[in-house]
């Protein structure tokens, strides 16, 4: 009988020790962070068919990793290096030039818009993807929160395992202030300062994700303040009080002003007004966040809108 490390060898599985920093992580994204190269789909298969085990048995992707835990691993192929990098230079040279805030903890990024924060659902990459490339010294890089691909703006990437805890605790207790810039066509009134109406997702026979009001859905809140007013449009600062898929957007919409760009929740005349301004992409910024650093007080981080985004609010001046 062969020893099990002579017997790993033959047949290509290897086992990896769960270690403190990876405590609390999801099991796909840690196999994701160790097994660099090799294809999502092929994890999630491998999960699915039960090649990837933790501690000798069947675990699923969401399962939560504890300190020893033994994971093992099968035989899977990764890409040879003459193989073309998965993704684009041009995706890892913006993040490399959006980030706002960094510690050995925390990284706070100026997301562009037109990349989605993780790839799946036909995607290959996304933006967690983009910075494991461009920052493979890094073990350890978990989302914090979400913003929708066409969203530009503040998002918050963990660095350490107790940060992201520390940071859902804060989200959960509603003690991270986000603020985002919106704008809507016609003229919001200014009595209109909260929007709330419970809010439930909806996937659509083509899998297109749509989200609406429904009074069976989630309790949602968003805050809504004037920040400029022009002839056929108004821009505003949205607070989410709470942290719904598409909250701002479907709040807007109910409320009877659309989001300017908005191709999931925008009529026809909000459309002709965008082909007449030249906007291509959702009019929305996730303009400022702050939060408690442990130990360190209070951070507020802003960025400010692109270009892009500021050049259609000179047209609308003019």
């Amino acid at each position: 009988m062969p020893d099990p490390e002579q017997q790993q060898q033959a047949t290509g599985v290897h086992h990896l020790r769960v270690d403190e920093d990876s405590v609390g992580q999801r099991l796909d994204n840690y196999l994701v962070r160790e097994l660099k190269g090799v294809p999502k789909t092929r994890l999630y298969r491998a999960l699915r068919k039960g090649e990837i085990r933790v501690n000798k048995g069947r675990v699923k992707a969401d399962y939560r990793l504890a300190a020893g835990d033994l994971v093992r691993i099968p035989p899977l192929r990764r890409p040879s290096p003459s193989e073309p990098a998965p993704v684009p230079r041009y995706w890892a040279d913006q993040l490399g030039q959006r980030v706002v805030f960094e510690n050995d903890s925390l990284l706070v990024i100026n997301k562009p818009s037109g990349i989605a924060v993780h790839g799946g659902s036909g995607l290959s990459f996304g933006l967690i993807e983009s910075l494991r490339q461009l920052r493979p010294d890094d073990r350890y890089l978990e989302l914090v929160h979400r913003l929708d691909r066409d969203t530009s703006g503040l998002i918050m990437i963990a660095r350490r395992p107790a940060m992201l805890r520390e940071l859902h605790r804060q989200l959960r207790e509603d003690e991270v202030d986000k603020r985002y810039l919106a704008l809507v066509a016609g003229s919001w009134p200014r009595s209109l300062r909260v929007v709330e109406a419970p809010l439930e997702k909806n996937v659509l026979q083509s899998g297109e994700r749509m989200v609406r009001v429904a009074r069976e859905g989630k309790r949602s809140i968003t805050e809504f303040t004037i920040v400029e007013r022009f002839e056929r449009a108004t821009l505003l600062e949205a607070k989410p009080i709470t942290g719904r898929t598409h909250q701002i957007r479907v709040h807007a919409r109910h409320a009877g002003f659309p989001l300017l760009g908005d191709d999931k929740y925008s009529d026809e005349g909000t459309a002709g007004l965008c082909r007449a301004l030249g906007l291509q992409r959702l009019f929305l910024h996730a303009r400022s966040l702050c939060i408690s650093l442990p130990g360190n007080g209070r951070l507020r981080c802003e960025a400010d809108l692109d270009p892009d985004l500021e050049n259609i609010l000179n047209k609308l001046r003019n």
